[in-house]
């Protein structure tokens, strides 16, 4: 019987072959939870098929035509919205070098997190959106100017791109700015313990394509079932 279990601190997957499985699975966790003063929320565990999909630490699990793809999900991009709007509409009176230094790390924190993952076309979304919010902003703050004097005031080009929203000190980030990179998958055998050569050069190779603190979070992430 081929079930498998995944967890990420309070949170896990557990995978079936079939429904009824599942099913049995489910009430023997929730006796082991009850055995311990813990119990299964009843609210966000669920029983679905892979075609069907399913949302786990932000991100969308489902088969599409045979074809497994990890997508942020829907929550996840609905979340960095309503943040990039919050933090839009409390930036009324603020410079422009304000806002961007507001939004650049909501921007890299939210893209880095998904850059492993099938994330490009949620990326090009993104972009667009916060284009249109910002847009918005500028409209509001010179409500007496025209659209081409708020354009050449707060847009610029830079190398072959146009519309950059940046001052001589910042440039606003884009989410499509940041490039995909699949996760190489572990060794099923490797432990941390015995096998300590190979988890330090993957360490090294991980840091050399990320921010050294985005590096420490992958690893730890897919250290720590092993070690348990």
């Amino acid at each position: 019987m081929k079930v498998h279990f995944i967890r990420y601190a309070d949170d896990f997957i557990v995978s079936a072959p079939t429904k009824e499985i599942a099913e049995e699975i489910r009430d023997i966790i929730r006796e082991f939870l009850v055995g311990r003063g813990l119990e299964l929320s009843e609210e966000k565990t669920r029983i679905t098929h892979i075609n069907e999909g399913f949302d786990f630490l932000g991100w969308n699990i489902r088969k599409y035509k045979g074809t497994l793809l990890i997508k942020p999900s829907k929550k996840s991009i609905k979340a960095i919205m309503e943040k990039i709007k919050a933090i839009i509409q409390k930036a009324q009176a603020w410079t422009q070098d304000q806002l961007i230094k507001a939004l650049n790390p909501v921007i890299r924190g939210w893209s880095n997190y998904h850059r492993h993952i099938v994330a490009k076309e949620t990326f090009a979304k993104l972009d667009s959106y916060i284009w249109t919010v910002i847009w918005r902003w500028g409209k509001r703050r010179h409500r007496n100017k025209g659209h081409k004097w708020i354009a050449r005031k707060y847009w610029h080009s830079k190398g072959n791109r146009n519309w950059v929203f940046q001052t001589t000190e910042n440039t606003l980030l884009t989410f499509s700015e940041v490039n995909i990179r699949r996760h190489t998958f572990l060794k099923l055998d490797a432990n941390p313990y015995t096998d300590r050569k190979y988890f330090l050069d993957r360490q090294d190779r991980l840091k050399k394509q990320t921010p050294w603190n985005q590096t420490k979070l992958s690893y730890f992430a897919l250290r720590r079932p092993i070690i348990g």
